[in-house]
């Protein structure tokens, strides 16, 4: 599972580096039309970087796998594989306020099906799992959600707003959850 997921978030950085497209002239001027669409893929390629990161410390901490984790872990590839499309459309559009909503939909989708996977994760292995006593309550996966929820309707009227929840939101992230590797530190331990 891991092995086919790590695939698929592979190509999904590939197809989105290949919609930026080089300009046709040869200016440092001839780029400013394209930094929208850059700045989309930035925030994109972060977000895919969070999952994939995160995705990989669940999994060392998961001892097996049943068909509802393998179900939820492909529910979770899907919102993710929407991702290039959503920042596509929002950075060629200069973050306009009905392609930024969609992004934050997509978004949304991503962490509400992480969130699923963890807790299939979790029902299978149990409450007194490594995983469930690394997460906790999973109060920033809850908060990331629940921004996500917020900047959808504000994408359509302050959709700078939007956008600024999806950073706050990534850099919440971009920090590995500490509770997560010393939970993955002691099961390597635990195997010396």
């Amino acid at each position: 599972m891991e092995a086919f997921s790590d695939g698929v978030i592979a190509i999904l950085i590939t197809i989105m580096v290949l919609e930026l497209h080089a300009p046709e002239a040869t200016s440092w001027q001839a780029l400013q039309p394209i930094v929208p669409t850059f700045l989309a893929y930035v925030l994109s390629f972060i977000f895919v970087g969070i999952y994939w990161a995160n995705h990989h410390h669940m999994l060392q901490l998961t001892e097996s796998v049943n068909g509802a984790i393998l179900w939820a872990n492909m529910h979770l590839l899907f919102w993710l594989s929407l991702i290039p499309f959503a920042t596509a459309w929002m950075g060629e559009h200069h973050f306009a306020e009905a392609p930024t909503a969609l992004y934050g939909i997509v978004l949304l989708g991503s962490g509400f099906a992480y969130t699923l996977l963890q807790r299939a994760i979790i029902r299978e292995q149990g409450p007194g799992s490594r995983l469930a006593a690394a997460v906790g309550r999973d109060k920033k996966g809850i908060a990331s959600v629940a921004l996500y929820a917020i900047a959808i309707p504000l994408a359509l009227f302050e959709p700078a707003i939007a956008r600024w929840l999806y950073v706050g939101v990534a850099l919440m992230w971009l920090v590995p959850d500490p509770r997560i590797e010393k939970h993955i530190r002691d099961k390597h331990a635990s195997k010396v």
